[in-house]
């Protein structure tokens, strides 16, 4: 193993949270940083010749490779573990910018009740009708301490959308439900399609709130506080899975690499597999990696800041030995406690004229959050405790994976001539309302080190033990029923049955908002890390991104991630490097 010229700070991971961080290091301190990226380097020029479905969106250019490293699932303790051989619920990016090349750009802010949601859930409904398997919590902090850094988020990003709680007051067009805002969008709303059109005055005329979704996609040019430009969105409808061609999509490639590339403090070195977090003594001393080549070294650094994705964050503070991991049957320990995934929810619905619907954007579309937490029910719901948002969204159907979407016994076969008249009939006539259903967090679902399984390295895998509960079941089934009633007001065909009560599984894309495994809170008894995200047992090691989430709201978690890093970001440079100890 060769050893290294030491730096200040080693950054492990070249997404969002970790290339934020080093922004901010160097940009406020004049610490030497060294971002560690086991994928390639990444820019816009690379995504102008490549936006080909079969390869981004069948085959997954972008995505982790699985021989190399996956995860193992199971439902319970009693089940055996196997591994995941094909990404198909969730899908982890690779390379500079990780996933956040590749996102859609649904850039929401949490609600209110979401930052004390045990204290909210228990004051509504009572703590002896709270499952006892129920392990949500309070979060450290509070909407009010994130808010200015929601919109710092949002600044950087140039965040297209409608403000619907200014300082209190509601406005019509916004989301009437979201948190109080000091400032409007920092771009206007991206432009309606037909489909979301239709979408928005039918749930007006059923009394409810539309707006369109806050989304990375620039509405128009933008220029950052940082001196970065952007151009606005072409619509091309090749977002999620994809990068920005043009660089209208938020990426931590053209909104963070421009400005770290210049600073002689700050290295990027791709092709560089973190193993271990190396420590003594209770304080971190540096990371071990292999390079590409398949060689082993050692990086010194005084602070090590762990920013990769949710399942990474876990995975490595549980191979380094650092912490104590969970056990689902006692209830104790903390490293790996807290899984949660999005609870999502689907109908297709078919329109007599053509969409268009090859054009869009990541997150182009409108939304209510009429029944976003508990918003909307009475208390007689049985078991609903609580729901999400729900939408229709234009992001551009491709021509291989829009192929075929018909109604339910259109065709009397799924194969052969008649088959092939009857998609090309529908072909361009179909959309979908969908949920962003709230999920909450269990005794249960967790993540540890697989016993049997390894990656390439011969280090054991994570292990995924998860499953869905009647809560997630209902909570689909009453998302469904509405869906239904809105798809009614449009006038559309649609399929009206109700969601299977299915076990969770690994086939079916569910989004790629996999949280908590690494939760902050205010005492070591329930968290990983403190408010500051500084590790309890290690003050020079940081975990940043949503493996700090306790739980996960319905809304996406990219913005409330880089609140968190901003957060966790000011502790360390305004707090930590002048006393180098414990925060709390």
């Amino acid at each position: 193993m060769t050893n290294l010229k030491p730096v200040d700070v080693a950054i492990i991971g070249g997404g969002w949270t970790g290339l934020l961080m080093a922004k901010e290091i160097t940009a406020r301190s004049g610490l030497t940083v060294a971002v560690f990226e086991r994928g390639i380097p990444r820019k816009q020029s690379d995504y102008e010749v490549t936006m080909d479905e079969l390869d981004h969106n069948i085959r997954l250019r972008m995505m982790q490779n699985t021989a190399e490293e996956t995860i193992t699932h199971r439902h319970s303790l009693k089940d055996p573990a196997v591994p995941v051989r094909q990404h198909g619920s969730f899908h982890p990016g690779t390379g500079t910018g990780g996933a956040g090349e590749h996102w859609g750009g649904a850039s929401f802010r949490f609600p209110v009740d979401q930052f004390k949601l045990r204290t909210h859930l228990t004051q509504r409904h009572g703590a002896a009708k709270l499952s006892a398997d129920l392990s949500v919590q309070d979060w450290p902090v509070t909407y009010d301490q994130l808010e200015p850094l929601y919109w710092k988020s949002e600044l950087l990003m140039g965040i297209s959308g409608k403000a619907g709680n200014l300082n209190g007051k509601k406005i019509d067009g916004g989301n009437v439900f979201e948190g109080p805002r000091k400032n409007e969008y920092p771009t206007p709303p991206l432009k309606q399609s037909y489909s979301s059109s239709q979408f928005d005055a039918a749930v007006r005329r059923l009394g409810y709130h539309p707006y369109p979704t806050p989304a990375a996609n620039l509405s128009e040019t933008y220029k950052n506080f940082d001196g970065v430009t952007r151009a606005a969105c072409q619509y091309c409808g090749h977002c999620q899975r994809y990068g920005c061609m043009v660089g209208a999509k938020a990426q931590p490639t053209n909104t963070l690499m421009p400005v770290l590339v210049g600073r002689k403090n700050f290295q990027l070195r791709t092709g560089s597999w973190v193993r271990r977090i190396v420590h003594k003594d209770g304080r971190a001393t540096g990371i071990q990696f292999t390079d590409a080549k398949g060689e082993e070294f050692f990086q010194p650094a005084a602070t090590v800041v762990l920013g990769s994705f949710t399942l990474n964050n876990t995975r490595l503070l549980a191979l380094s030995k650092i912490g104590t991991q969970y056990d689902a049957v006692s209830g104790k320990g903390t490293l790996g406690r807290n899984l949660t995934h999005q609870v999502g929810v689907n109908t297709r619905v078919f329109f007599d004229k053509p969409l268009n619907a090859f054009m869009g954007a990541g997150e182009l579309g409108s939304r209510i959050s009429d029944f976003d937490g508990d918003n909307g029910l009475t208390g007689k719901e049985d078991g609903v405790l609580r729901v999400g948002m729900i939408a229709l969204a234009s992001t551009g159907e491709p021509p291989i994976g829009s192929f075929g979407l018909m109604p339910r016994g259109a065709s009397k076969k799924n194969w052969g001539s008649e088959w092939k008249k009857t998609a090309l009939k529908y072909k361009d006539h179909t959309a979908a309302i969908g949920t962003s259903g709230e999920h909450l967090a269990y005794r249960h679902n967790f993540m540890d080190l697989d016993p049997t399984y390894t990656d390439k390295f011969g280090d054991p895998l994570l292990r995924f033990t998860f499953n869905w509960t009647d809560q997630e079941h209902k909570q689909r089934e009453f998302a469904k029923q509405v869906q239904h009633k809105i798809a009614r007001e449009m006038g559309v065909k649609f399929d009206d049955e109700l969601p299977p009560r299915a076990r969770y599984n690994t086939i079916n894309y569910q989004s790629t908002h996999i949280q908590g495994g690494v939760v902050f809170g205010a005492s070591p008894e329930n968290s990983v890390v403190n408010p500051s995200l500084q590790h309890w047992n290690m003050p020079n090691l940081f975990v940043v991104g949503a493996s700090a989430f306790p739980q996960n709201a319905a809304q996406n978690p990219t913005l409330t991630a880089l609140a968190i890093t901003y957060l966790a970001a000011d502790a360390l440079i305004d707090k930590y490097l002048k006393h180098p100890e414990k925060l709390i």
